[in-house]
């Protein structure tokens, strides 16, 4: 029990319990989730100008909190923290709310501050995600309040919490659930109003990525793509076509929108309109979903963790000593995918840096299968990298780690529901070349070829004399021609 923390975010539409573990590595600590659940309570719903919870929301909170209590039986206190955000500050009957969730949660709970709420969860977004040198802005809209946060690295910047949230748009502008032009377009200009007084000040700090936690947000992401309206992330434009659809329904029509979960219909007007007045406010083009958020921020701050390092380097240790993973053999195939994927002299782009960052991590775990089988291991090892929970990588990070390991060998055709580019498919390259020449499992001084890319063809320089003196490589670097003339991509093999 000692290696669990255990983080409670009881917030205005839905309480949220995580559970991690703590895995100390190379003097870094990281936390694993084992364990999640998220209840929807809708705490601030019917609350009114009065600000009192009622007590049919106080009884849904108690049910909520005494299954919790449960789930943490055997938690020392000093391993739990429970934070309460804005529904719980604003509470005019607090002194009635608090001791009854108190007691039935078996735990004392805090009640955080918006600045503390948007100071936590930007440190459980950027614990989750690669490291950058970007700016970046997050933004997390609640059942009552949205924080708007522009940090770099693992600093804040500006923290703002607006009181603002889906569940109170909700009750003010959709309480009976119709939707309506009007209604939509107050309900934009009420969240502009209450963004015009940080607008100027981000938008002269500025950033180069934007990312959306939570619900509202990730919602709006699945109810986008899924539905054609946005390729990727959030956009105005996609969000758009989204409200068009909602008017023209008049109503959240589950039957004609994928992607939406039940407990979000009754909340998404309001929260995409407050997306959107963000969008029209601060001039986002594009936001990315974010994970961690308030729990995972909670957790990493009783940690008391400070330093500042790629997280994801952490999990791929972790993951190759829980797989039990040669380690001689991952670096061998790692340092000779180095050498061909330089040899490829690709453009020195911070896409390209993140792809030779990607390449050596697949070769890292490219044996992960084998811990469960040989046969077809590497298709075990690419369903393992896409489903696992790995700190630090994105979903995006997974599609790319499981692209390369089930491509590492085999045919190419086992690819085709992979979206790829050029760059995606040399990067392959040089992983199956390495995990060809590896095979025999022994160290080389030199390698006996390289690379030279030329346009669409790559040229592949032996030396003759070893390729004489060894048949299997030879014959093997025939097949690898022949497999990369399909259709699935453009590039060809030449051997010179």
């Amino acid at each position: 029990m000692e290696q669990l923390l255990a983080a409670v975010d009881l917030g205005s539409n839905s309480f949220r319990l995580s559970i991690g573990r703590v895995v100390q590595h190379n003097g870094h600590a990281q936390i694993y989730t084992i364990d999640r659940l998220n209840e929807s309570v809708r705490l601030a719903a019917g609350m009114g100008p009065d600000k009192y919870i009622s007590p049919d929301a106080i009884e849904r909170a108690v049910v909520i909190l005494k299954r919790f209590n449960e789930r943490l039986a055997g938690f020392h206190p000093n391993r739990v923290r429970a934070v309460a955000t804005n529904t719980f500050r604003v509470a005019r009957n607090l002194s009635e709310v608090l001791p009854a969730a108190e007691a039935a949660f078996g735990f004392p709970i805090e009640v955080i501050s918006g600045h503390e709420e948007a100071r936590l969860i930007f440190s459980g977004i950027s614990n989750e995600l690669p490291p950058s040198p970007n700016r970046r802005l997050m933004i997390d809209i609640g059942g009552g309040s949205t924080e708007v946060i522009i940090g770099k690295g693992l600093k804040p910047l500006l923290l703002s919490s607006l009181y603002m949230g889906c569940v109170s748009y909700t009750d003010k502008f959709f309480a009976d659930g119709v939707i309506t032009e009007e209604r939509m377009s107050n309900a934009i200009l009420t969240a502009r109003r209450e963004l015009e007084g940080i607008t100027r000040q981000y938008r002269k700090t500025g950033w180069q990525e934007a990312y959306g936690s939570s619900g509202t947000a990730k919602g709006l992401v699945a109810i986008l793509q899924e539905n054609g309206m946005s390729k990727k992330g959030i956009t105005l434009e996609g969000m758009e076509l989204l409200r068009k659809r909602l008017v023209h329904d008049g109503k959240v029509d589950m039957r004609n929108l994928s992607g939406i979960k039940p407990h979000r219909a009754p909340v998404l007007a309001a929260g995409l309109a407050i997306m959107m007045a963000a969008f029209q406010e601060l001039k986002i083009r594009q936001m990315l979903p974010g994970e961690g958020a308030l729990r995972v921020g909670v957790l990493y701050d009783m940690l008391g963790r400070e330093s500042e390092h790629d997280q994801r380097d952490q999990t791929v240790q972790q993951m190759m000593k829980r797989y039990q993973v040669d380690t001689r053999q991952s670096h061998r195939v790692h340092d000779a995918a180095m050498q061909f994927f330089a040899q490829l002299k690709l453009p020195d782009t911070p896409e390209v840096q993140e792809l030779q960052r990607q390449l050596g991590w697949a070769a890292d775990l490219h044996e992960v299968g084998l811990s469960i089988a040989h046969a077809d291991y590497h298709k075990h090892t690419a369903y393992v990298l896409e489903h696992a929970d790995m700190p630090g990588f994105s979903n995006d990070d997974q599609m790319l780690l499981s692209f390369l390991s089930l491509g590492h060998q085999g045919k190419l055709g086992k690819l085709k529901r992979f979206e790829t580019n050029n760059a995606w498919w040399l990067t392959l390259l040089s992983l199956r070349l390495a995990v060809m020449l590896m095979r025999r499992r022994e160290d080389r001084e030199t390698l006996p070829l390289s690379l030279q890319a030329r346009g669409k063809t790559v040229q592949i320089h032996l030396d003759h004399e070893w390729m004489a003196s060894h048949p299997l490589s030879q014959a093997s670097l025939l097949a690898e021609v022949q497999a990369w003339q399909s259709d699935i991509n453009d590039l060809s093999l030449e051997l010179v």
